[in-house]
């Protein structure tokens, strides 16, 4: 691939083991080289900037945060979509009232039901998003008690259940606007996903990146390995899906490569020319 790239990134089971704030050093390396050698490299996440910060450490050219809600290029922010009030306490007070455990999320705060932790020890491993969350909760990564929510601009809600039939009446008042991004997690016994905004996905924020830095979407590599990275490999140019990721993922993607664990960025990286 001899044109310059824009290079799209999932962190949690994709650059990083799920819940994990260190890439292995071949993903580092990998991502340092491909910069150098003139493409760009973002990250592409649900996670909100407070949560990909110590990532973004590594090296990069900015981020599609908060699964597009949020998203900047070097210092400039170019998008920026909360929720409105309606619909943070309409979302909250219906999964609240079937028993759905959540997580609401700002820009430089995450909230959580204060009995989430047990509800997140109880579930079997094997699940990316339930494993990030399991593992911020123990190594104390800035999660605030819902509680003590104070009002700021929210951008999505993460939800985790036993039973779709929880979300019901959620998805009854809120589906027009909101996308419920669920997991294929019948394996797990637990069902999680993301309240996200028709507003926005991390397809489009691939596209408002490109429009910015004035590139073709063909121009562009979508890594991802779980169903919230679905827009974005449907609009890059080539989507590639980690083998530790969802099968319904890597049915849509153009290659597969090694688990995180196995030095899959860097070996995929090295597949297609950018380093």
């Amino acid at each position: 691939m001899e044109r310059k790239k824009l290079i799209f990134l999932d962190i949690d089971g994709t650059l990083t083991p799920a819940g994990s704030n260190v890439p292995p050093r071949s993903a580092q390396n990998a991502v340092r080289a491909a910069r150098e050698n003139g493409h760009k490299v973002f990250l592409c996440t649900g996670r909100n900037p407070a949560m990909l910060a110590p990532v973004l450490a590594y090296g990069f050219d900015g981020a599609v945060s908060l699964a597009g809600g949020y998203i900047f290029c070097g210092s400039e922010v170019i998008y920026d979509c909360p929720m409105t009030e309606l619909q943070r306490d309409t979302a909250l007070t219906l999964l609240h009232r079937e028993g759905v455990f959540c997580t609401l999320e700002a820009r430089d705060a995450t909230y959580g039901d204060e009995s989430l932790d047990s509800f997140l020890s109880a579930a079997p491993a094997g699940n990316s998003e339930i494993e990030r969350w399991r593992r911020a909760l123990a190594e104390d990564l800035g999660i605030l008690p819902m509680s003590q929510y104070d009002g700021r601009p929210a951008y999505k809600v993460v939800f985790m259940c036993t039973d779709a039939r929880q979300l019901a009446p959620a998805k009854a008042a809120l589906e027009q606007e909101f996308l419920f991004c669920a997991q294929q997690v019948e394996a797990h016994g637990c069902l999680n996903g993301e309240l996200i905004n028709r507003a926005f996905d991390k397809g489009r924020g691939v596209l408002r990146v490109c429009s910015r830095l004035g590139f073709s979407a063909e121009d562009t590599i979508g890594f991802g390995d779980s169903m919230n990275d679905l827009e974005m490999i449907e609009t890059v140019g080539f989507g590639v899906c980690m083998e530790n990721g969802s099968d319904a993922l890597k049915a849509r993607s153009d290659l597969i490569c090694p688990s995180v664990e196995q030095d899959g960025l860097a070996s995929a990286f090295a597949q297609l020319g950018l380093i």
